[in-house]
This record gives structure tokens, C-alpha cells and sequence, in this order.
């Protein structure tokens, strides 16, 4: 006997609903309020953080709450410091734009979460690790667009600052020395949501298109129709 498919989809606006937090998603650096982040909802997005998908059910992951003022005015003197060493790299007029970019809102946010991976936590007992060890830090990414996109959908702004000197950023928030930081997040809500990602707006990079980033059955076929020559993929938002 053949199953049946399980009816317990979503309806037409859960659904919507789902896509337009992804869609509507941003990395938040400018437009944060100083609006106080309540517990219920901060403990609604961590907890949505904490259902990750995580290979072998491992959990690796930790979120470390900072709302002190001078804890963050010193994580935002380390992205500073980092961020003038990264400037380096450019030249010109990208040196220029880099310079123009407003790269974090450490001080602005009235709360920072960092995401640490444990790479030693038993939990899981090592399922899906042998063959590739990396998987204890791909799950943590899950946990943090978990966050993200339920931030979205609280209406809370999200921006990873990824421009740190991590060890420093360990000792400054006393995280144990055997744990990787992965995300240092800043959260709060916000004047707006932008109709387009920051550096896209800016100039800085646009987006591939889903085409050209698609693959079919080997390298390099992009082709979307199928042996009954219908065409897939051009109701997606890109």
C-alpha cells in the first residue's frame, strides 16, 4: 500500500508568513532604537535558536546575553581596531566605500548575543562528525538564521558583526578558552527594515541570480525544464 502524504501543511498565510521573513530578513548594522528587548520575546527567538536542526542532535551551541553598556563599548572598541586592519586590504574607490559602510551597531543595539560552539560536547556521540568534524559549526549557523528569522517575525532588527578579534572578544566576555565564538549578534528593534540588504544598496555586491548558482544532476547544468519540458523555479522570488 502506498502512504499517503501527511495533511498537516500550512495554510496559504502561515506559509507566506514563512517566506517573508526569509525575504524580508536583513542584517541589521544602522536604524536600531534604544526600545528595551522584553524577555518573553528575546526568550521566544533564543528558544527558537535552540531547536536548530544540529547533525547527530550535538546541541554545540551556547548564547551569551550581553545588555551591560561598557561590556559592549568594549567589544565595540575591538570591531574598530579590527575594522581599521580590514580596511587595509582596499584600495581606491572600494577603500572608499569601505569607509563609508556602517558596519555594526554594537553600541546602538540594546542587546548583543554572541553564539559559541562547543567542538568537544559529547552530546550525540559524535554521529556524523567522523566524516566530516565540521558539522559542530554548521549546526551553530543553523541556530543563528534560526534567530534571525524569528527576530524578523518579532519585528527585532538583527546584525552579525563578524569583524572582531575573536580571542579578544573571549577575554573580554570571559568565554572558556576550549569554545569558538561563531556569531556576535546585535538585536533590537528598529526605525525600519530596508526594501534591500545594505551592501547591495550601497553598491557594494549584488545578488546571483537562483540560475545561475543551480546545478542539475552534474556541474554546470543550469537547464530548469524537465524531461516534460515544463520550466521549474520562475514563480521564486529571487
Amino acid at each position: 500500500m502506498t502512504p499517503m502524504r501527511q495533511n498537516d501543511g500550512f495554510s496559504d498565510e502561515e506559509r507566506r508568513g514563512v517566506y517573508r521573513a526569509i525575504y524580508e530578513r536583513r542584517d541589521v548594522r544602522s536604524h536600531f532604537l534604544a526600545d528595551p528587548v522584553p524577555n518573553d520575546v528575546l526568550g521566544r527567538i533564543l528558544d527558537a535558536a535552540h531547536h536548530a536542526p544540529s547533525v547527530g542532535f550535538m546541541q554545540p551551541w551556547d548564547f551569551l546575553v550581553i545588555r551591560d553598556a561598557d561590556i559592549r563599548q568594549t567589544v565595540h572598541r575591538n570591531f574598530e581596531c579590527a575594522s581599521r586592519r580590514a580596511a587595509e586590504a582596499y584600495h581606491g574607490e572600494r577603500r572608499k566605500l569601505y569607509d563609508s559602510l556602517k558596519l555594526a551597531g554594537i553600541v546602538e543595539a540594546p542587546v548583543n548575543v554572541c553564539v559559541t560552539c562547543d567542538r568537544a560536547r559529547s552530546k550525540g556521540s559524535g554521529l556524523g562528525r567522523q566524516t566530516d568534524p565540521a558539522v559542530d559549526v554548521y549546526s551553530t549557523v543553523c541556530a543563528v538564521q534560526n534567530l534571525w528569522l524569528a527576530a524578523r517575525a518579532e519585528s527585532l532588527g538583527v546584525g552579525w558583526v563578524s569583524i572582531l578579534d575573536l580571542e579578544q572578544l573571549k577575554t573580554t566576555l570571559g568565554i572558556p578558552a576550549a569554545l569558538t565564538p561563531i556569531a556576535y549578534l546585535c538585536i533590537g528593534y528598529v526605525s525600519e527594515f530596508r526594501s534591500q540588504p545594505d551592501l547591495e544598496e550601497k553598491g557594494w555586491e549584488t545578488r546571483s541570480s537562483l540560475e545561475s548558482v543551480t546545478h542539475f544532476d552534474r556541474w554546470g547544468v543550469h537547464d530548469w525544464c524537465d524531461h516534460d519540458g515544463s520550466e521549474h523555479g520562475k514563480g521564486l522570488k529571487e
